[in-house]
């Protein structure tokens, strides 16, 4: 029959801790690999979706939806952005917006023309394509903005005058207040053209859900393990030794 040694306060407390911590970090795996299919059955959804107005959106947007739409008006040609410290096919580059101004509609429209990797051995920013001046129908998928992640160095384009202007990560609240008007909450990432430049791959590409389940599972065997070594820390030998 197995016996047990009274263990210590400190070995109790130490195990629960441990097990508790394991099973958190497993439960926000499981979190992170659900949050990230839905985010992609929302791309998924949007590119199948019909085409509808942007005048839809002014009724209320769909918080958990990315609705594929059209939208008449005209850009402001001479204001653009570059999101800095962007990949794409192991390729440095940026990803660069455009400020559009629907028809009839007093708030701007930040729109994601696309990926453009820097240029030469020297990594130089890529010169930006021209806009279409005048009247255009654009189409795309109405999506928030990428995450901030940090926001080192603080608000990059107050301190910028010429056009277009770099920046690290993208801020609805200070675009606005460097373009002097009302934004929309959302981007719209321009449908894909086999005629530009711009490579327009809306599809996230992070760690896959799977790699997060499997993850939490090595999480999950770590509280198990807690609790194992816990046990033959403190089982008794037949002859009443203590195991070494």
């Amino acid at each position: 029959m197995m016996r047990f040694r009274r263990p210590s306060l400190f070995a109790v407390l130490l195990t629960l801790a441990g097990v508790a911590f394991f099973v958190r970090l497993g439960i926000w795996q499981l979190d992170r690999a659900s949050e990230k299919e839905v985010l992609l059955h929302r791309f998924a959804t949007a590119v199948r979706a019909p085409i509808r107005d942007f005048a839809s959106v002014q009724r209320g947007a769909l918080p958990h939806r990315y609705p594929h739409l059209v939208v008449s008006g005209h850009y402001l040609t001479g204001h653009k952005y570059m999101l800095d410290d962007q990949v794409h096919d192991h390729r440095d580059g940026v990803q660069v917006y455009a400020v559009f101004q629907p028809d009839g509609r007093q708030r701007l429209l930040l729109v994601d023309l696309g990926f453009l990797p820097r240029e030469g051995a020297y990594q130089k920013l890529p010169q930006l394509l021209p806009l279409k001046p005048g009247a255009v129908q654009i189409k795309g998928i109405y999506a928030p903005p990428p995450p901030p992640g940090l926001k080192l160095g603080g608000n990059a384009l107050a301190k910028q005058k010429a056009w277009p202007k770099l920046t690290t990560y993208i801020d609805m609240r200070q675009i606005s207040h460097d373009l002097h008007a009302p934004v929309y909450p959302r981007v719209l990432l321009l449908d894909p053209d086999p005629s530009t430049a711009y490579v327009r791959q809306w599809t996230p590409t992070f760690m896959p859900p799977a790699r997060h389940r499997g993850y939490a599972f090595q999480w999950f065997t770590f509280a198990f393990a807690a609790v194992v070594i816990f046990v033959i820390l403190h089982r008794k030998r037949d002859n009443g030794e203590d195991d070494e």
